[in-house]
């Protein structure tokens, strides 16, 4: 079993940053991917950003150039760090963390509300 802890959400202006953060506790010797997905009102869930332990990553390309995905492998720790955020950008943001047979966990979600 793994644990996803989030937090870091908050309201902030158009242009402003934050910075997610998900940490991880139990099987983490399991996960060989962790990431973010948001889904906003009406919407349904897309992936924000991913990354495998051998370090591949993956940006929707409407956040490229905008955030950034980061680990803290001593404390089991990823980031999100989002710059010149957009009110499109409203919603709330889950990490996930996945086995290498495929098995996903999920945190419990962070609103970001970011205000025009």
């Amino acid at each position: 079993q793994v644990q996803l802890v989030e937090s870091g959400g908050g309201l902030v202006q158009a242009g402003g940053s934050l910075r997610l953060s998900c940490a991880a506790s139990g099987s983490v010797f399991t996960i060989n991917a962790m990431g973010w997905y948001r889904q906003a009102p009406g919407m349904q869930r897309e992936l924000v950003a991913s990354a495998t332990n051998g370090g591949i990553t993956n940006y929707a390309d409407s956040v490229k150039g905008r955030f950034t995905l980061s680990r803290d492998t001593d404390k089991n720790t990823e980031f999100l760090q989002m710059n010149s955020l957009k009110p499109e950008d409203t919603a709330v943001y889950y990490c996930y963390a996945r086995t290498g047979w495929g098995y996903e966990y999920w945190g419990q979600g962070t609103q970001v509300t970011v205000s025009s």
